[in-house]
């Protein structure tokens, strides 16, 4: 299966907005990505000691800056968000970008944001409960628009006359981008979602090799299929997302734009639509030279046809 690929990059809110976070979002328009994402947690990982901004604020200032490239969460998780507010936001941030928003979605981890507003941590069975719940109630809220407003009871979220007036500028709302690898997820993708993201088999991430990567995408991606044709959905109008880092391969795709073209190849033929590469950040895991990430930014599409 081949099919035509875009090329998008995630940049971590890491850097102050007027200490070169404005310039990477302009660059990233400049460079032709067809989509701009950042990170929704409240810290990460090893940069939990360093500066961290908010996504929503992040993207919004994004969107005043830009004027073509799409912007996006990837993803955004129940961890410490409620569909009310966050519907909110998003319906404001899709007015300022003028509908250039795509919601990356995804059930939420274990770590900090997990226990950050004082709770403990989640079961994967709850943490699946809330997740199905929260996509179900988001996309209620940012689809009907109606004076009437939307009310909802179920047993984690609730909503109550909720009016989101004028709704978002795309419709009938702006795009989900569902992360998920299991199946309740996967049936949430194929129900609600208009793109599928993953980040490989975590699994495989210290001891798999890139060939074992590609067999567990291609189980994922068939699954995925199931899922859809479970509902009576065709599966090909669903992009697919695979967001880079994590997989064996780790950082070797952005170590030239030979490189980076093999990868891709062998991902596009899997069907994915979209790849996601991580914008440049010194002595960090995400460390890569600029100038290269650049040439792939604007060479290595034409290579893959």
């Amino acid at each position: 299966m081949s099919t035509s690929l875009r090329l998008s990059t995630v940049i971590l809110p890491y850097r102050r907005w007027h200490e070169g976070g404005r310039s990477a979002w302009q660059r990233a328009e400049q460079l032709g990505f067809h989509t701009a994402f950042t990170y929704d947690h409240l810290s990460w990982r090893t940069f939990r000691d360093g500066p961290w901004f908010g996504a929503v604020p992040t993207l919004t200032a994004a969107a005043a800056v830009t004027d073509r490239v799409r912007l996006g969460t990837l993803v955004t998780s129940p961890n410490f968000r409620h569909p009310v507010t966050l519907a909110k936001d998003l319906i404001s941030l899709d007015d300022v970008a003028n509908g250039r928003i795509t919601l990356g979605v995804g059930a939420g981890g274990t770590s900090f944001d997990a226990t950050a507003l004082g709770q403990d941590p989640w079961t994967p069975r709850e943490r699946a409960d809330r997740f199905g719940e929260f996509v179900a109630l988001l996309d209620k809220l940012l689809t009907e628009d109606g004076k009437d407003g939307v009310s909802y009871q179920g047993d984690y979220y609730s909503a109550h006359e909720v009016r989101n007036i004028p709704g978002c500028v795309q419709r009938p709302r702006l795009p989900f981008a569902v992360a998920a690898t299991g199946p309740r997820g996967l049936d949430l993708a194929a129900r609600h979602g208009q793109a599928w993201v993953t980040t490989g088999d975590p699994r495989l991430f210290e001891s798999g090799t890139p060939e074992q990567s590609v067999q567990a995408l291609r189980g994922q991606a068939e699954r995925l299929a199931d899922a859809c044709a479970a509902i009576g959905r065709d599966v090909n109008g669903l992009d697919r997302i695979l967001l880079t880092g994590f997989t064996p391969d780790r950082g070797r795709p952005l170590e030239s734009v030979d490189a980076f073209v093999d990868f891709a190849g062998r991902h596009q033929e899997l069907g994915f639509t979209e790849i996601v590469i991580h914008w440049p950040i010194p002595d960090s895991d995400f460390a890569a030279d600029q100038q290269v990430f650049e040439r792939i930014a604007t060479e290595a599409l034409a290579q893959l046809g």
